[in-house]
């Protein structure tokens, strides 16, 4: 907590913050299905990330009415990047569109966030996989890979631990499938509207990044995304030259910009997002958003999210939840759509300690009782009963 902050920041310590972590997470879970309920054989990638994103605008607009002022909605803008392209695909209506096709290995990501709070969540699947043919090979080793990373960190990312245990787990589990984790990405602390809080974990970091990087312990009542991307390959992603649309205003830049079309485009940008990232897409004038994008991201008013991809033949998969670190233990709030029987990998975990770790049960103690207590405390708050159990 910064001293400078002239409000006190508002944690999970506070029934009320939960709560809206909660019904961000929910929305985030429900436009998850909704999106790998659609992303089958024939399908465009665009399609599947208007459809995420209005899910979670026509959603975020039926809660918290009265609050005229607060603002909620899209806190990531639904990104579904196929096979070797890693992350923060989310193409606008001039790019080409890619069309999905049974055996592509499909990542969707997506935020939501209610007064700031966010919810952030990411899935992979194979397209066209079922029951009575569940996949082998490589895509099922990666996605099983991830998944077991996903769970570790679960079972890692708790007040007292180190984020260093948590990087040296993933890349212990990556190892044990052949894989490796993309070297360099980071899981961040969340805060009220902060995507990219302080503490962070970093995935399989060079030599110089293991230096740089600044070692944390979580601490009770702090929230994280955690962020795992795995790839078949050497886990070195690259731009590849691919249009960025997804972009977050950097608060610490201040620049007088020249042109016309970018000022509107900044003001509206300001007015609709703050400090979220968001799309292109969501401009009515794609042209005049490419447009005045130019300028404001030449002079770092605008943080780009690149399009990555790992080498051509690999593939990459990902899982991201949200954990809201509790008094009585950790408590995931969006969460895995991961078939277990869809996946059939010849690899497993070897490490005696991983696999205890694994094992180990990832629920929370003593929540029940206090769970009615909440809900009464939430209900007169927000003028409207809550699904506290959907989020478990």
């Amino acid at each position: 907590m910064s001293g400078d902050d002239e409000t006190q920041e508002q944690t999970v310590a506070d029934d009320l913050v939960v709560t809206k972590y909660k019904m961000g997470a929910e929305i985030a879970n429900q436009a998850l299905k909704a999106v790998v309920g659609a992303a089958t054989a024939g399908v465009s990638v665009l399609s599947l990330c208007e459809k995420g994103d209005a899910y979670i605008m026509a959603e975020t607009g039926k809660i918290f009415k009265k609050e005229k002022d607060m603002k909620k909605g899209i806190a990531f803008p639904t990104c579904v990047s196929v096979n070797n392209c890693v992350c923060h695909h989310s193409p606008l209506k001039s790019d080409p569109d890619i069309i999905l096709k049974d055996g592509d290995l499909v990542k969707i990501d997506l935020g939501v966030h209610v007064d700031g709070f966010i919810s952030n969540v990411a899935h992979s699947f194979v397209v066209g996989v079922t029951k009575e043919n569940p996949l082998t090979g490589r895509k099922a080793d990666v996605i099983k890979a991830a998944h077991l990373c996903a769970e570790a960190a679960l079972r890692l990312v708790k007040p007292g631990n180190q984020n260093s245990q948590v990087t040296e787990a993933w890349n212990k589990i990556a190892k044990s499938f052949k894989c490796s984790p993309i070297e360099g990405m980071l899981s961040h602390q969340l805060k009220q509207h902060v995507i990219d809080g302080e503490k962070t974990i970093i995935q399989n970091p060079t030599d110089q990044q293991k230096k740089d990087h600044e070692k944390a312990e979580f601490e009770v009542h702090e929230v994280y995304a955690v962020d795992v991307l795995i790839s078949t390959g050497e886990g070195k992603a690259k731009d590849g030259g691919q249009r960025t649309t997804v972009y977050k205003r950097d608060p610490n830049k201040v620049y007088g910009l020249k042109m016309k079309t970018s000022r509107t485009f900044f003001s509206e940008m300001e007015r609709r997002f703050d400090t979220m990232p968001f799309t292109l897409r969501a401009f009515e004038d794609e042209g005049k958003a490419r447009l005045g994008v130019v300028e404001c991201a030449k002079h770092e008013l605008l943080q780009p999210f690149n399009v990555l991809h790992e080498k051509e033949g690999e593939v990459v998969a990902q899982f991201k939840f949200t954990v809201l670190l509790m008094a009585n233990g950790p408590l995931r709030i969006t969460n895995s759509l991961f078939e277990p029987e869809l996946y059939k990998s010849e690899h497993e975990v070897e490490d005696p300690e991983l696999k205890a770790l694994l094992q180990s049960s990832a629920s929370r103690k003593t929540q029940k009782k206090k769970k009615k207590k909440a809900s009464k405390t939430v209900e007169s708050a927000t003028g409207q009963a809550m699904e506290t159990e959907a989020a478990e």
